[in-house]
C-alpha cells in the first residue's frame, strides 16, 4: 500500500524583472503591488525558475515567499490583523492528485497540512483516514479531479465522508480542476450530462461547499445543490504577462473558439482593452478540430490565445498556424488547466508558439517539460480565496 508523501520543494531567487510592479499592459490599477507592514503571514508575491535536481527542457515557475509584499488584488481588512495560528478551527487538507499546490497554498496561508492517511489496497479499494481531530472544524480539502479522474474523484468523496463522519462542522472541496466539466449538455441524443452527475456525487457524499477554479462552463455551478465560489484564475495570468515587455498597441488577445469569446473579452479588457480575435472552428469528433477562419486582425500584431483547457492542442496549435499565415508577429498560448493528453507536448514544442503559459491546478509531470512552457502557481490565489471564504468575508472583491 501505497501512502501520500510530500516534500519541500527547491530554493528559489526573485528574479530582477520582479523589481518592477507597473505594466503599460494593464488598463487597471488592481494588479498592482503594495506593502504590508502589520502583514503577520507569508504571502506569495512572484514567480521564478525552480532550481531542479536534473536539467529538464521547461521553465517550470515556483512562487516567491515574502513577507512584505503581496499583489493589491488580495486587499482585505483582515489582511491589516494579526492572524492567530493557535488552536484555530481551520484545516486544511490534500489528496493525493496535487500535494505540492497543497504544501504552497498551507505556505501561503501560514498553516500546516493535516495529517491523514490515504493507501491503496491490492485490489485498487482507496482508504482514507485523517490522522487529526477536526470536531466542530472548518475543513478544505485539495483535490482536483485529473487523470487519473476516476481514482481522484473516488479518492475526494471518500475524504468528504470520512470528514463528515469524523464530525466536522463544514466541509469544503477545493477542486482546482474539475473533471468531466466538459460534459456539461447535450449535445447529441442518448448522451450523458457527467457534470451533474460528479456535482451530484459530491453533494451527496457530504461536500457543504465546493471551490472550483475556471470551470469550463459557468452552468456548471447550477449543478450543485450547494454553494460555489467560482476562483478566476486570470490574476496571476495577467502578472505575469505585465512582466514582459509587450506594447499595448501590438497586443491582440484571441479566442480559440466561438465558445470562448466571453473568456478572451473579459482577458482583454484587463490588457488596456485589447482589441480581440475570434478562431472560427468547426469540430468534427472528441479531440478532434478543424480550423476554418479566423475573424479580426492580427498582422504584426502580438497575438495572446485564452483558453481554459489545453488538452490534446489540437486546436491552439492549429489556431496558432492560422494566426501565423495571417501576418501575427508572435504567438502565446495561456490556458488554467494543463491536461496535455497525448501528442499535446509534441504539437505544443513544434514551434508555433513563443510561449505556452499554463497554472499547476493540475501538476505536470516533469518527463512533459517543453522550452517554452511556463507554470505558474495559483497557491497564493486559492489561498487567500479559503481565507475568506473560512472568514464569511467577500471572494467576488478579490476579482473587482
Amino acid at each position: 500500500m501505497a501512502s501520500l508523501a510530500l516534500t519541500s520543494p527547491p530554493a528559489v531567487k526573485i528574479p530582477s524583472y520582479l523589481s518592477s510592479s507597473s505594466s503599460s499592459l494593464f488598463s487597471r490599477s488592481s494588479i498592482s503591488f503594495r506593502t504590508t507592514e502589520s502583514r503577520s503571514r507569508i504571502c506569495v508575491s512572484g514567480y521564478a525558475k525552480c532550481n531542479l535536481p536534473k536539467a529538464v527542457n521547461g521553465n517550470a515557475r515556483i512562487p516567491i515567499i515574502n513577507e512584505t509584499t503581496i499583489p493589491k488584488f488580495f486587499d482585505s481588512s483582515r489582511l491589516e490583523k494579526s492572524v492567530s495560528r493557535n488552536n484555530t478551527k481551520l484545516k486544511l487538507f490534500s489528496g493525493t492528485a496535487n500535494p505540492a499546490l497543497s504544501q504552497e497554498i498551507a505556505w501561503y496561508m501560514g498553516l500546516e497540512l493535516g495529517k491523514v492517511s490515504i493507501k491503496r489496497f491490492a485490489d485498487g479499494e482507496i482508504y482514507v483516514q485523517l490522522k487529526e481531530s477536526v470536531r466542530g472544524c472548518d475543513v478544505f480539502l485539495v483535490q482536483p479531479t485529473c487523470t487519473p479522474t476516476n481514482e481522484n474523484l473516488m479518492e475526494l468523496l471518500i475524504m468528504v465522508d470520512a470528514c463528515r463522519r469524523a464530525s466536522a462542522k463544514k466541509v469544503t472541496a477545493v477542486i482546482p480542476y474539475f473533471g468531466y466539466a466538459r460534459a456539461d449538455r447535450k449535445t447529441q441524443g442518448r448522451e450523458s450530462i457527467a457534470a451533474k452527475l460528479v456535482a451530484n456525487l459530491i453533494t451527496e457524499a457530504g461536500a457543504d461547499r465546493v471551490l472550483a477554479c475556471d470551470l469550463h462552463s459557468g452552468q456548471s455551478m447550477g449543478y450543485f445543490d450547494i454553494p460555489v465560489d467560482h476562483v478566476y484564475c486570470q490574476p496571476v495570468i495577467l502578472d505575469y504577462l505585465a512582466s514582459k515587455s509587450i506594447s499595448s498597441e501590438d497586443l491582440v488577445v484571441v479566442s480559440p473558439d466561438v465558445g470562448g469569446v466571453a473568456r478572451a473579452r473579459a482577458f482583454a479588457k484587463k490588457l488596456s482593452d485589447a482589441p480581440l480575435a475570434i478562431v472560427d472552428k468547426r469540430r468534427h469528433g472528441h479531440n478532434v478540430a478543424e480550423v476554418m477562419n479566423l475573424i479580426g486582425d492580427v498582422k504584426g500584431k502580438v497575438a495572446v490565445m485564452v483558453d481554459d483547457i489545453i488538452d490534446t492542442a489540437g486546436t491552439i496549435v492549429k489556431g496558432a498556424a492560422l494566426l501565423h499565415e495571417e501576418g501575427a508577429r508572435e504567438v502565446y498560448a495561456c490556458c488554467t488547466h494543463a491536461v496535455f493528453s497525448p501528442p499535446a507536448i509534441e504539437r505544443l514544442s513544434s514551434g508555433l508558439l513563443q510561449e505556452v503559459i499554463v497554472t499547476n491546478t493540475l501538476p505536470v509531470a516533469e518527463k512533459n517539460y517543453f522550452p517554452q512552457l511556463t507554470i505558474l502557481s495559483v497557491a497564493n490565489l486559492l489561498g487567500e480565496t479559503i481565507w475568506r471564504v473560512h472568514d464569511d468575508s467577500s471572494v467576488s472583491s478579490i476579482f473587482l
